[in-house]
């Protein structure tokens, strides 16, 4: 079965504590993919070549590997140069997602995804408009992700909820869909599905703790 067919209907758990916390070692990120696993995640998303390597040969599902970088010159963060792409695929990524947006980075999108293509490894677009989409796609993605939607200056709409309308978009350009960005409850996970979506991948809501309680918290304390 390809990579694409085992993540059809499924959900991707991306397993990104947040940055220095407690939980933010890759034994850990590691832990928390192999639960995910055995609640029935069809794929993860891990960020970093060290978690990444701890997760590897730990699960057999597919693996949508990144590197977040925090750059001087540029709004971009995820998969920002070839080199990243490659030792992704290196450490056992199946599918390298890097930033679809013409943004500018280090190294060009077209020089990215040409290298994930030629080390054997599926290329998923991390977009924020449908045009980002239709020029992934001409490019050679194979996963057009709704990830970014709300996270540029162009989209930035003030909306809490996920854009299930660039699901819908994506949808018709008839390319593997992966919704994600603020899919935080169960029944969110499910209109994506309806608006289109192929797999949905939840990460903060399932795998940031502290992100977690302070949602509860917050609600708890409103009580008072």
């Amino acid at each position: 079965m390809s990579v694409i067919e085992q993540l059809k209907g499924g959900l991707v758990v991306s397993c990104q504590p947040v940055d220095g916390g407690p939980m933010d070692r890759p034994e850990i990120v590691a832990a928390m993919a192999r639960a995910a696993v055995a609640g029935g995640a069809a794929g993860l998303r891990i960020e970093g070549i060290a978690n990444l390597q701890a997760t590897r040969p730990l699960v057999r599902v597919p693996i949508i590997g990144i590197v977040k970088r925090d750059l001087p010159d540029s709004p971009v963060r995820i998969t920002v140069t070839v080199e990243d792409a490659r030792a992704l695929i290196a450490a056992g990524a199946d599918i390298v997602a890097y930033d679809a947006t013409p943004r500018p980075r280090p190294d060009r999108r077209q020089d990215i995804v040409r290298a994930i293509l030629a080390q054997g490894a599926l290329a998923m677009a991390d977009c924020a408009t449908v045009t980002d989409a239709q020029t992934a796609l001409a490019e050679g993605a194979a996963i057009l992700g709704t990830t970014l939607s709300g996270y540029t200056a162009e989209t930035e709409i003030g909306n809490d909820g996920p854009d299930l309308e660039l699901v819908s978009r994506c949808r018709g350009l008839g390319a593997f869909v992966m919704a994600e960005g603020r899919f935080n409850t169960p029944e969110l996970a499910a209109r994506a599905i309806v608006a289109g979506a192929d797999a949905v991948t939840v990460g903060s809501a399932l795998t940031r703790l502290e992100i977690m309680t302070s949602w509860f918290c917050e609600v708890v304390r409103r009580q008072q």
